[in-house]
């Protein structure tokens, strides 16, 4: 049996106690009061920075819209100028064939 003790190496065994004694330790800490109001504060902070985020990307989403709804309407537009203008030279190409025709 003394051969067996022997054969242990005090220093991870020490090293394996002070674990043991840390993690204990830190496991109070971490369910202790003031640890819970911390994470308290911390969730009601990220939280808040949560709603700030959703208000600021509503925010950007609606002003996508309005701009994609202009963009539209500018289209829009500009194919029905293009449109009459087109109207236009077509009417104009065939006065000129009718006045050509009727010389």
């Amino acid at each position: 049996m003394l051969k067996c003790l022997k054969k242990i190496d005090k220093a991870k065994t020490g090293i394996f106690a002070a674990g043991v004694l840390f993690g204990t330790a830190g496991i109070k800490i971490l369910s202790s009061k003031d640890a819970k109001k911390l994470y308290t504060n911390c969730t009601a902070a990220v939280l808040r920075a949560k709603e700030c985020v959703m208000k600021t990307a509503t925010t950007i989403q609606e002003n996508a819209e309005d701009i994609y709804a202009e963009a539209q309407q500018i289209n829009e537009d500009r194919a029905a100028q293009a449109a009459k203008e087109y109207d236009g030279e077509a009417e104009a190409a065939e006065a000129e064939i009718t006045a050509a025709d009727a010389e």
